[in-house]
């Protein structure tokens, strides 16, 4: 008897986070970003007027730990060293 396994892959819907400025106040503040025309306004002022940031993200890999390019190991930073950012 032979048995077949399938394997079922169910992508989820990814929200893109978004980290903005204020122009207005300077205040940092992060966006779910659902529709690329949606209104943005800051929380603090209600400011319509606010800078797209580049954001660092990290990823890990299924089954693994995060990657770090860097080569660099361990460390007491903001993320524990592993993303090699310090």
């Amino acid at each position: 008897m032979k048995i077949a396994i399938i394997k079922v892959h169910i992508e989820e819907p990814r929200m893109p986070i978004y980290e903005y400025i204020c122009d207005d106040c300077k205040s940092q503040f992060e966006k779910i970003v659902i529709n690329r025309q949606q209104e943005i306004s800051c929380p603090q002022c209600s400011s319509k007027k606010a800078t797209i940031q580049l954001s660092v993200f990290s990823s890990a890999i299924a089954g693994g730990s995060p990657k770090s390019s860097s080569g660099s190991s361990g460390g007491g930073s903001c993320c524990g060293g592993g993303c090699g950012c310090h």
